[in-house]
């Protein structure tokens, strides 16, 4: 069973047992959303249950995290929305982006390398995930 929880305009999170995981799917680790790398569950013990070890990595801060938990333990998905802006204006490294949906105006963080992707005018894909959000040029 999965339950949504809003704590914010665009900050859904389901909460689900770290049992359902899988790997390439996402969590929630120190309120930071994180792409899954891999799983490794232990065999109950004499008097304890099984224990997932995920190892994950930070979709906005690129950092890496482990957590051990038992797989019957409640934690959290983010709700990832992956969206399309159109390209505004350009500033050094920082785009301003135009939601083809919502229609709102945003300013997202560009890393040098990938600046010569974007182009004024044009459309690019973006990530968003519990209030964060960048560009997906992957």
């Amino acid at each position: 069973m999965l339950l949504r929880f809003h704590a914010g305009v665009n900050q859904m999170k389901e909460q689900t047992e770290v049992g359902k995981l899988k790997e390439g799917r996402y969590m929630v680790i120190d309120d930071e959303p994180c792409k899954i790398l891999g799983i490794s569950v232990s065999k109950p013990g004499k008097h304890g249950a099984a224990k997932a070890r995920i190892d994950a990595v930070g979709l906005f801060d690129g950092v890496k995290r482990s957590i051990v938990q038992p797989v019957s333990a409640k934690t959290y998905v983010p709700v990832v929305e992956r969206k399309s802006g159109q390209v505004i204006t350009i500033s050094g490294n920082i785009v301003t982006l135009m939601d083809m949906k919502e229609y709102h105006n945003f300013e997202i963080e560009v890393p040098a390398e990938k600046l010569d992707q974007i182009e004024m005018g044009k459309e690019i894909q973006y990530m968003e995930a519990l209030g964060k959000r960048k560009l997906d040029l992957d």
